[in-house]
């Protein structure tokens, strides 16, 4: 005699419910739902594999964005999911490989740096990399006033958190007190590749992020073969410079002596390297030294407290904890001011009135540097799109800047357009 068996269900008990005066317990029953639900990885903090072609597919999205007009990309597109395939089969079995990157020089905000570019190929991997490992598995650990590179963040939360502090700092002491700015020294440059992989290895437990990570820190690696026994040796402990470097000659770099330290500018990986390697040093500040009023954009940070000498003070540990942790403080850059002078952040002056109001005043450099991009941009660009790039750039600025300023940028812009295009 067979006997059939019924799928088991999984009971759930509900309270004691009366029937014709007797008490009966109600059972219900509901099956096991073991659906993938993707709708629950936000919510979840589920992880998904870096191979997996649907996370390719999305980082694929999210990396053609502002360069889906360059061939690479089109090619790539065109060739979509026989492209993702092979990524998925190369990156499970640990044959990927890192294009050649493509290096210039930029010219912007008064600095000069050396920006990296990669094929399209790799920003979908390292999009995925960060997407879906890094940034996940680093954001408990960062301060709530760690600004960059963060969704939800950025710039200008970093500048409404220092107003935030200016007015809470107001209404505890006035406007008689200090700011300590800081900043570090080639902060990419000099990020040293073991300490970051230690930080790394002791909360990421995925084999494949980690080969992956290895792989663009190698990549990373400075030939300095040029440098002597000695100096090699104290590699670690003197301030490396990119620029510098890109003019040695070039046949003193005999890959005979690599330097492992220094991320490049314009790698997603290196931008959330920013925002994590430092953290220890956050926390150090944060907590160590309970300091309230404190924050940081990448390399630029700042502390405000009533007291001068205990800044001075504050600002030797911090050097002492930032050498720890392999980070140079730039001397030069770093100041202890007045909140009632004017000082500069991110490149706007402040100042804190003896009535609590926030002053905030464009840098004067910026509006020379505008000018000379307009009156650049105005030859190249329709009268329509010259119009509509002022206009935005003015949107985000008119506030910090004065009425004769304004009048000044408008008048400009007017003489441009139809000088070029009347």
């Amino acid at each position: 005699m067979s006997m059939a068996f019924a799928p088991i269900s999984m009971p759930r008990l509900s309270r004691s419910v009366s029937v014709s005066g007797q008490r009966k317990e109600a059972v219900s029953f509901r099956k096991v739902n073991t659906k993938h639900d993707a709708t629950t990885y936000e919510c979840c903090s589920y992880q998904r594999e870096i191979s997996d072609l649907d996370v390719l597919y999305s980082s694929f999205q999210k990396a053609k964005k502002g360069s889906d007009w360059k061939p690479q990309v089109q090619r790539f597109e065109i060739n979509l999911l026989s492209e993702l395939v092979r990524l998925r089969r190369e990156l499970n079995n640990r044959t990927y490989a890192l294009s050649p990157l493509n290096q210039f020089v930029l010219r912007e905000r008064g600095k000069t740096r050396v920006i990296s570019g990669d094929h399209i190929r790799d920003r979908v991997v390292k999009r995925a990399l960060c997407d879906e490992v890094l940034i996940p598995s680093i954001r408990k650990y960062l301060i709530h006033d760690n600004g960059a590179s963060l969704k939800g963040k950025g710039i200008s939360f970093t500048r409404r958190r220092l107003e935030v502090h200016l007015r809470r700092y107001y209404r505890e002491h006035g406007n008689e007190g200090y700011v300590y700015l800081a900043d570090y020294s080639k902060f990419f440059d000099n990020i040293q590749h073991e300490k970051l992989m230690g930080m790394f290895r002791c909360i990421i437990d995925d084999n494949l992020a980690l080969w992956l990570l290895e792989k663009v820190l190698k990549q990373a690696e400075i030939d300095v073969s040029y440098m002597s026994d000695s100096e090699y040796a104290k590699r670690y402990n003197t301030v490396f410079d990119s620029l510098a470097h890109k003019e040695i000659d070039k046949a003193l770099l005999t890959g005979e002596k690599y330097l492992r330290k220094h991320m490049n500018i314009g790698d997603q990986v290196a931008q959330v390297a920013g925002i994590f390697y430092p953290h220890r040093l956050d926390n150090y500040i944060k907590i160590v030294e309970g300091v309230k009023y404190y924050a940081r954009y990448m390399d630029d940070s700042y502390v405000i407290h009533k007291d001068k000498g205990y800044l001075l003070e504050l600002a030797d540990r911090i050097e002492q904890e930032a050498l720890k942790n392999g980070i140079f403080i730039n001397k030069r850059k770093t100041h202890i001011c007045r909140l009632s002078d004017y000082w500069r952040f991110l490149q706007i002056q402040y100042a804190l009135t003896n009535t609590g109001r926030i002053i905030k005043k464009i840098h004067p450099k910026r509006l020379t540097d505008m000018r000379r991009k307009l009156k650049k941009l105005v030859r190249i660009m329709g009268e329509q799109e010259f119009v509509s790039y002022y206009n935005a750039w003015f949107r985000n600025h008119y506030r910090l800047m004065s009425k004769k300023q304004r009048n000044n940028m408008d008048a400009l812009v007017e003489a441009l357009r139809r000088e070029t295009h009347d």
